[in-house]
């Protein structure tokens, strides 16, 4: 199996630069034009050094900027299409294929060792957690009826304050999912600082692998989230790639917990 685009430990995060984080997230956000992209058109529109992005491709594992591009290549053809949507309108079109993307792109940033890893700490857990906000609260009710029904001890808050005490009350043994689009959200980002200095578990989803959430957490699961929106004014962008990783999670749980 190949290994995802952005297979990045936590420790090799935190060991980038601001600059290199910044290119990450910035080749993060434009995946679909960096396949044709020379490493000097990125270094002049990423405002970087060429060498910067030859020293983050060795530290994420590549060999260079080549052979990054030609992974990528290759994995645009998943995203290529043969308009077989030909009489469908214009508009609703590029809507379904912005879904499709948005799927495509999630599963190829999965890596099968962290949610391996993953796996095992929802486990090991005598306890789980599971705290999210606005649209993201539907998905964390979802996976605690799932995980309850799996025969997991588990709780979803949404409140600010009890998320809040609720961190600083939370042992070693017990594990925190975060559920948050930006990874932003102030009573988040505080109770995952509550955790880190208590060592309890952190586990978070999110499109963002720059935001505060992202950092202090033990472990990231990224999913891709595109830039286009029907609803612009409103916080109210899809969380179809985190649904799409909580749903990888939990199917790996069930498969490797089956036989225990």
């Amino acid at each position: 199996m190949e290994k995802p685009l952005f297979d990045i430990p936590s420790s090799t995060y935190s060991m980038l630069s601001e600059t290199e984080r910044y290119l990450l997230e910035y080749i993060h956000k434009n995946l679909n034009d960096i396949a044709t992209m020379s490493i000097v058109t990125l270094s002049e529109r990423a405002a970087v050094s060429t060498a910067t992005i030859v020293r983050l491709m060795k530290k994420i594992g590549y060999n260079g900027y080549t052979s990054f591009k030609y992974r990528l290549k290759q994995d645009k053809k998943m995203v290529d299409y043969d308009d077989q949507l030909g009489d469908i309108d214009v508009s609703i079109k590029q809507a379904i294929k912005k879904n499709e993307e948005e799927v495509l792109r999630t599963i190829q940033l999965q890596s099968i060792g962290q949610i391996e890893d993953a796996v095992q700490k929802i486990y090991n857990a005598e306890k789980i957690y599971i705290f999210g906000r606005g649209f993201s609260e539907m998905l964390a009710k979802e996976m605690t009826v799932k995980l309850q029904v799996l025969e997991k001890t588990c709780e979803n808050h949404d409140d600010p304050n009890i998320i809040r005490i609720k961190s600083r009350k939370m042992e070693k043994n017990e594990l925190a999912i975060f559920i948050s689009l930006n990874g932003e959200t102030p009573e988040l980002v505080e109770a995952c600082q509550n955790l880190s200095m208590k060592q309890v578990t952190t586990i978070t989803l999110t499109t963002r692998i720059d935001s505060t959430l992202s950092k202090l957490s033990d472990m990231t699961l990224l999913g891709y989230k595109s830039d286009q929106s029907l609803f612009p004014e409103y916080e109210v962008r899809s969380r179809l790639s985190l649904n799409v990783i909580a749903r990888i999670l939990l199917d790996a749980y069930v498969i490797r917990t089956r036989n225990k």
